[in-house]
């Protein structure tokens, strides 16, 4: 159970999601809501807070996984202050080979998601996933099957924010999820 302290601490940092966060309506494409976390980022103790936030519930882990490219902000800051390394969950294309791959379904479109398959070893690795926001669940189930396939166990995914009514809580359903707020 979490101390007054964390709750205290949560409650601040998904205020701060709340407050800087930037709706852009028809992006990037016509009908799809674009939630900025940019602002969060930019604002250093709006950052430190979430990181801490997004932190406290996964002492222990092994490894942070951010997802491209965002994830990749939050999941270094996750890292240091778990005293833990960081792996960049890369978009197809951005890594040289050998790598694993996990292809899925986008709300526009089609994507890859790609992790080194040799010089990082992830088997056996308690991970946790880390990206910003949590939106269909698609790229975020996608990232869970990559490292399980790659012989890590997710300990959990942790985001600063989710929209709500887009079903992505509903496919993040075998590992906890840590979110700070809905956007």
């Amino acid at each position: 159970m979490a101390d007054t302290s964390q709750i205290t601490a949560a409650a601040a940092a998904a205020a701060a999601v709340t407050r800087l966060t930037r709706h852009v309506p028809d992006f990037p494409e016509p009908g799809v809501s674009f939630a900025d976390l940019t602002p969060v980022f930019a604002d250093g103790y709006a950052l430190h807070m979430v990181v801490e936030a997004m932190s406290a519930p996964f002492v222990g882990v092994d490894l942070v996984a951010g997802i491209d490219a965002r994830g990749f902000l939050l999941g270094s800051g996750i890292a240091l202050t778990l005293g833990t390394g960081v792996l960049a969950v890369r978009k197809k294309g951005k890594l040289p080979p050998p790598v694993h791959v996990q292809d899925y379904a986008l709300e526009y479109g089609q994507a890859t998601l790609e992790v080194p398959a040799e010089a990082i070893e992830l088997t056996g690795r308690r991970v946790l996933i880390v990206d910003d926001v949590l939106a269909t669940g698609g790229t975020i189930a996608a990232t869970i099957e990559l490292m399980r396939r790659a012989g890590a166990e997710v300990s959990g995914v942790a985001v600063a924010a989710e929209i709500p009514g887009l079903g992505g809580r509903e496919a993040i359903t075998d590992v906890p999820l840590v979110c700070l707020t809905a956007v």
